[in-house]
């Protein structure tokens, strides 16, 4: 029931979901039963589709505190989600709700990954070549160089087994390359980096985040949060720039509808729905935050997604990684 458009792209997105995984599981619509059905039935042939519904008489608005929402709201689609999660009856939740709401009920109701000091949310984002994971997206806005490490482990895990990255490097971001560079915060950080077992690279500067120079870079939430709202603009911005630009100017249009091709290439690079959702990394499950806006190909692939999240085994990763006694996090 979560996001601006919903359940209206939710649904659409689970049954485009349902019909390319033809079976191989089951997706538990959880929200308002007769608005789930009224919008599954505009859809042919659903009833041959692995969909179900769990109902929830409530949910939590986008402009409502998350706190307060949880608390006085105990059927909402988010809780009534999570439990089914806690009780084991899903393995994964999606959600493009309330982001506040969906970390906080996820933290109340799964608890934190053994070894685990905070979790955090990555996000995906094109670097020309493949993409970048950078973590925390927004969740802790104030991080000890411990919590930092920890960021930089799981993210090395979720990329190397989702991508099939080998080794992947990570980056840490800061102001300069040098390692002199930054606040006590980045210079402890880098110290821990530097004596881990991790494929460490350095700082690296905002310019280098899209131009491969990592494959994870870890920064804090609050950092984390501002570049991912900013590269989130550039598709749209572009794009009406470039709009503009043309005009309707004869040699201009139809140099634009030569390079049509090109233009569409490089807009579904930029495009947040190719990657889904992001993960909420460091909870006792699998949780996939979407979007406000998501269309379906977002819902889509942000399932697709936490299906890979599940058959990887990514928590039994991490909690593995972080108990290693060797671990520089213990120093911290």
């Amino acid at each position: 029931m979560g996001g601006d458009y919903a359940p209206r792209q939710n649904v659409s997105g689970v049954v485009s979901a349902a019909r390319q995984v033809k079976g191989r599981f089951e997706i538990v619509l959880v929200g308002d039963k007769h608005k789930i059905q009224s919008q599954l039935s505009r859809h042919f042939r659903t009833q041959d589709l692995a969909i179900t519904i769990e109902h929830a008489s409530e949910k939590v608005e986008m402009n409502e505190s998350p706190a307060v929402a949880l608390k006085q709201k105990k059927y909402t689609s988010i809780a009534v989600a999570m439990q089914l999660h806690k009780e084991g009856k899903v393995d994964a939740v999606v959600s493009a709700g309330n982001t506040g709401a969906t970390l906080a009920s996820a933290l109340f109701q799964l608890r934190k990954i053994k070894n685990v000091n905070r979790p955090a949310i990555g996000s995906l984002l094109p670097n020309g070549r493949s993409v970048t994971f950078l973590i925390d997206a927004g969740t802790n806005v104030d991080c000890k160089p411990r919590q930092l490490y920890e960021f930089g482990v799981m993210g090395s895990i979720f990329v190397s087994n989702l991508f099939n990255i080998d080794n992947p490097r990570v980056g840490l971001l800061n102001i300069g390359s040098e390692k002199s560079k930054g606040n006590e915060q980045a210079q402890q950080t880098y110290e821990i980096f530097e004596n881990s077992e991790l494929n460490f690279v350095g700082n690296v500067e905002g310019n280098a985040i899209l131009r491969n120079k990592a494959d994870v870079v870890v920064c804090d939430g609050f950092v984390g949060n501002v570049i991912l709202k900013f590269a989130e603009s550039f598709n749209s911005v572009f794009s009406s720039n470039l709009r503009r630009r043309i005009g309707k100017r004869l040699q201009y249009n139809i140099g634009a509808y030569l390079l049509k091709p090109a233009f569409r290439r490089l807009k579904k690079t930029f495009d947040y729905a190719e990657y889904g959702g992001v993960p909420l990394l460091g909870v006792n499950g699998v949780v996939i935050i979407c979007h406000g806006s998501s269309n379906p190909k977002a819902i889509r692939n942000a399932i697709l997604e936490a299906e890979k999240v599940i058959n990887e085994n990514i928590n039994e990763k991490i909690e593995r990684k972080l108990s290693l006694k060797a671990s520089p996090a213990n120093e911290a």
